[in-house]
């Protein structure tokens, strides 16, 4: 089996990866989502989730350092927004060797291997 081409992008996304590495970095991540476009106040997601101030604010920080987060002031308050563009790039890099040893090893339709179940499986 042929070994993946070199990506200079590999360094950069597993940063990325490991932002979301934890549980509460996902569950925030998952909030901000449910919040798209307009995102959520930093309180909110607090409330959200029950996280402390501080270590709420540690985690922003970091997923904001990484890209996965864009902060912007209103007034007094910081409101998050998920950059849903990070997120696309990352699993775009993921999938675009989908399949590939597939082809090399002619297991057949490689369209299946990459799609995801019936509802019927």
């Amino acid at each position: 089996m042929a070994c993946p081409p070199s990506d200079d992008r590999v360094p950069r996304y597993a940063d990325v990866l490991a932002a979301l590495g934890t549980e509460a970095r996902l569950r925030i991540m998952r909030v901000l989502l449910s919040a798209h476009p307009q995102g959520l106040f930093a309180g909110e997601i607090q409330a959200a989730l029950g996280i402390p101030p501080s270590t709420l604010s540690h985690h922003l920080e970091k997923l904001k350092h990484e890209g996965l987060v864009r902060v912007r002031r209103s007034g007094t308050f910081l409101r998050y927004t998920a950059d849903t563009e990070t997120l696309r790039e990352v699993v775009t890099f993921l999938y675009a060797q989908c399949c590939g040893r597939a082809r090399e090893t002619e297991l057949g339709d490689v369209t299946q291997l990459c799609a995801p179940p019936s509802s019927g499986e």
